[in-house]
């Protein structure tokens, strides 16, 4: 074997890999929406555009990662912190804060579900203590504010341990040598974190957001399982389309608009986090 071609066959199983997991299933995804009836068509998107539940499934969706992201940012930031600096027990504290990682989206759903329903946890609790004199219903039609409030928690709680991970690698690779630098100098904790830790974490936050945005557009377990109908998402609203309303066409255009603002989260991130040449570890 000539040491020209290995190269070649070293990418081939990765290569195969993406053709037949990423590029096939999204031509035919470009192709179920762009085609009606075997023509060329805009049809499907006009469908999907001029649907009542599209302007609000957009609109929820993008609300709800415009509030979940930055806050599981902060909470990400700080349990990474307390992991780093923990002399003992840091296995225990990071296997702790981990255990959501261990559940699936709808097993969390579900688990918040036990929470905030009528009967569940949380009403068990205010009427034990006499802060309410009936059950509330958290998760109703007409909750509205408290059900988004409720996916929010939940949300929270599933997947800030994702970015915190990531960050907890990150922080790890920085050199103790930077820290007693400003301290030396008379830096306090704060002016260290802000001037050792988050420039030096760049790539890492650049990593942690993209996957945790991306995912947050794709969010469907856990709002299925608190809000059902109640509150529509892009994805839930392409699974009903695909699966109760058996359209494959306005599914996909469902599917093309969710990798759109994808995309579009990636490349500003990439643009706004970007590593100037010659920096880094």
């Amino acid at each position: 074997m000539s040491t020209k071609t290995l190269p070649y066959l070293l990418f081939l199983p990765a290569t195969l890999f993406l053709l037949v997991f990423f590029v096939y299933p999204f031509v035919q995804v470009v192709t179920e929406a762009f085609y009606a009836d075997g023509t060329l068509s805009l049809g499907n998107f006009q469908n999907m555009l001029g649907n009542w539940k599209f302007p609000g499934a957009l609109q929820n969706t993008l609300l709800l990662t415009a509030v979940v992201v930055p806050l599981q940012l902060i909470m990400s930031l700080a349990m990474a912190s307390v992991v780093t600096r923990l002399k003992t027990a840091r296995n225990t504290i990071l296997y702790i804060f981990t255990i959501p990682l261990g559940l699936s989206d709808l097993a969390a759903g579900i688990i918040w579900l036990a929470i905030f329903e009528q009967s569940g946890f949380l009403n068990s609790v205010l009427v034990g203590l006499h802060v309410t004199e009936q059950p509330i219903l958290f998760l109703g039609y007409a909750g509205g504010w408290m059900i988004f409030a409720a996916v929010i928690i939940a949300e929270l709680w599933r997947a800030a341990a994702i970015m915190m991970v990531i960050l907890v690698a990150g922080m790890g690779l920085i050199p103790k040598e930077y820290y007693e630098a400003a301290e030396v100098f008379g830096a306090t904790p704060w002016k260290r974190f802000t001037k050792v830790t988050l420039p030096l974490l760049r790539p890492s936050l650049q990593t942690a957001l993209i996957l945790r945005t991306v995912n947050a557009f794709e969010v469907f377990a856990v709002v299925m399982a608190l809000a059902g109908s109640n509150m529509p998402m892009l994805m839930s609203e392409t699974y009903q389309w695909e699966f109760s309303l058996h359209d494959s066409g306005v599914a996909a255009c469902y599917a093309l608009v969710i990798l759109g603002i994808s995309v579009a989260a990636t490349l500003v991130y990439l643009r706004v986090l970007r590593v100037p040449k010659g920096a880094g570890l």
